[in-house]
């Protein structure tokens, strides 16, 4: 499919973008940064949301740092993933995603600021246009939600990234560059509950970089996740359980979080606490996954059945938290 004409813009630092993206937004125009452009290409090609800018990062070298608690938005996945000092957890969530061909050229960045995804709407313009559109690309139709008919104030669709969960479980700090400055904040406040907006990024700001506290080596877990083919797919669920244990049978700290499953990743807090105030080993990671099915909300709006997501939630968890039992008698 042909992709629609735009004006590519090729900043060679930080401070030349976000020259340019004041520049574009002071002037009404609309614009895209693109990292790797393993999502935004397609969308494009397929006519979604497409801008008359796009701002690449492709040259912008200081987004490209690297360490154990350091990790650039302009890092490939494929770097993450075979990084020798990285959290071997997030690691195996990298090395999870789609292809090899993909992760050498997604980013960390792209990740963590994923499209949602809808069938409505990741489709062609000529499949969207035969059967009209949805609330999350209405068109100034005024279109209701195809997934929950007659509303038209909340997208549904889904966010589907892998390195979110693992990143709050590791409490991730994550940091924010735009034409009127820097900030940061926890991961878990990054997210908005609606398909359409989807993150707090104002218009011009971009990622720079997450950073991860100075313990982060000190915690061990898994990531489990559920999709049709063993690569190139989306999640349709995923799990992340980091914990620390210091040589006992009850975890001193737990922390769980999902993806796959409702517009943002979730950290689930309050469950974890629950599991963790009577801890019976086997017993509590069943309690665990148990609340935890219950606490999300898949929609129809991937391939899987919402009920058939939220069984293999409870399976996942108890996958993921399969290591907090090694060594106990």
């Amino acid at each position: 499919m042909r992709m629609p004409p735009f004006q590519l813009h090729t900043p060679k630092s930080l401070e030349e973008a976000l020259s340019i993206a004041g520049e574009l937004t002071s002037g009404g125009l609309e614009f895209d940064w693109i990292a790797g452009g393993t999502d935004l290409l397609p969308n494009y090609k397929w006519h979604l949301n497409v801008k008359p800018n796009v701002i690449s990062l492709a040259k912008v070298s200081e987004l490209t740092e690297l360490n154990s608690t350091h990790i650039g938005a302009m890092v490939r996945l494929h770097d993450l993933a075979n990084s020798s000092t990285i959290h071997p957890v997030l690691a195996k969530a990298a090395d999870s995603i789609a292809s090899v061909m993909i992760r050498r050229s997604g980013t960390v960045g792209g990740n963590i600021c994923l499209d949602t995804r809808c069938y409505w709407f990741n489709q062609t313009e000529q499949w969207r246009e035969s059967i009209d559109w949805c609330y999350k690309c209405d068109c100034g139709t005024g279109a209701d939600c195809r997934v929950i008919p007659n509303q038209n104030t909340l997208c549904v669709a889904t966010y589907q990234a892998d390195l979110a969960p693992v990143l709050m479980c590791l409490e991730a700090t994550i940091h924010l560059a735009g034409p009127n400055g820097t900030r940061s904040m926890a991961l878990s406040d990054f997210f908005q509950l609606d398909g359409i907006t989807r993150n707090v990024l104002e218009s011009g700001e971009l990622v720079t970089h997450l950073t991860l506290p100075d313990d982060v080596s000190e915690w061990q877990g898994d990531y489990q996740k559920l999709r049709q083919r063993e690569s190139w797919d989306f999640p349709e669920a995923g799990v992340a359980a980091l914990w620390k244990k210091n040589g006992t049978s009850k975890p001193e700290q737990l922390r769980v979080a999902t993806t796959g499953l409702e517009s943002i990743p979730m950290l689930h807090s309050e469950e974890v606490q629950n599991a963790l105030e009577d801890w019976s080993g086997a017993d509590s990671i069943n309690k665990l996954a148990e609340s935890i099915r219950k606490a999300v909300k898949p929609v129809q709006n991937t391939w899987y059945a919402p009920s058939y997501r939220r069984k293999m939630v409870k399976v996942l968890t108890r996958r993921a938290c399969a290591g907090l039992l090694e060594g106990d008698n």
